[in-house]
């Protein structure tokens, strides 16, 4: 699918023809367009299509290739997993391509395009509204994981442990994605002639790298405090599963006392001729078999168990 914008006084907006044109799963179509018509090298192209690929900058002789990574649209059948993808810029003196492997929200519903004056200016407009998807999706996991947390503390399964790995797992992808684009800023800072940034986008440029930062050191600590308590959480699970044992063992025990009485009297053996004929043997067999319930109950609570 295909889309088309263009940038001016009024930033960016969505029209038939301008010089920002939005790729979104390229087709066969949409591909020749890309490797023929703005000679895109198939190599690059395909690595802005992998999930797998660092976020890099790469000069060719008419424009300036960037690949960087973005957090993928969450979706309740990824049972807690979040993923990242990559996104393919591919910067021309008068146009701009973007290549992306799935639908999602790039100009729509956001103020600080308003401000974009030229091609470069969405560039770095486009990695600071990554860096701020980020950012949400990190608040989500942390919410995620407190949600998580207050059920494992009564929890004898390991499904909470497993969603735990899973979110564990996915700060992994997310740290090693904001690193990635870091280096990609820091590379943009370095190349920033050759880009053709003005003075207001360099400043710009800085602030995008200190929210970048940020944002990387808070994915690191979600990360570090997910990773260190995993093993505390695990011992909780085993602890409740050792509570619940030892409850069921007490009311076993509890149990095997008055039956072993009650079974003693009812072996066919003989018994003495003053209690078999005595009216209230019967009461006081259940007497003893009471008797031994409050010794059970009584070691309990002495030896508190």
């Amino acid at each position: 699918m295909r889309r088309v914008y263009d940038v001016g006084t009024g930033g960016v907006t969505a029209c038939s023809e301008g010089r920002i044109i939005v790729f979104v799963n390229p087709d066969e179509s949409d591909r020749r367009v890309l490797l023929d018509e703005f000679r895109i090298d198939e190599h690059t192209l395909n690595s802005a299509l992998d999930p797998d690929e660092l976020s890099r900058l790469e000069f060719e002789p008419d424009h300036a290739a960037m690949i960087f990574k973005r957090p993928k649209n969450l979706s309740m059948e990824g049972e807690l997993l979040f993923e990242v993808s990559s996104t393919g810029v591919f910067l021309f003196k008068d146009k701009l391509a973007i290549v992306s492997s799935e639908e999602f929200d790039l100009f729509d519903g956001s103020k600080q395009y308003v401000k974009c004056q030229s091609l470069p200016d969405v560039v770095l407009r486009l990695l600071n509204r990554t860096t701020a998807h980020f950012r949400g999706h990190l608040k989500v996991i942390n919410m995620c994981a407190e949600d998580i947390e207050e059920k494992v503390a009564g929890a004898l399964q390991n499904r909470y442990l497993l969603s735990l790995f899973t979110l564990e797992k996915s700060l992994v992808y997310y740290v090693s994605a904001i690193h990635s684009n870091g280096l990609l800023i820091e590379k943009l800072k370095t190349s920033a002639p050759r880009i053709g940034f003005s003075s207001e986008a360099l400043e710009f440029l800085d602030d995008v790298a200190v929210e970048n930062t940020q944002c990387l050191k808070q994915a690191e600590i979600n990360a570090d405090i997910l990773a260190s308590l995993m093993d505390a959480r695990a011992s909780i699970v085993s602890n409740n599963l050792n509570v619940i044992m030892k409850t069921l063992t007490l009311i076993t025990i509890g149990i095997m006392l008055p039956t072993f009485v009650v079974s003693a009297f009812s072996m066919n053996v003989t018994l003495p001729s003053n209690l078999k004929s005595h009216p209230l043997a019967f009461y006081a067999i259940l007497t003893l078999a009471a008797i031994s319930v409050v010794f059970v109950l009584v070691l309990q609570r002495l030896k508190r168990w």
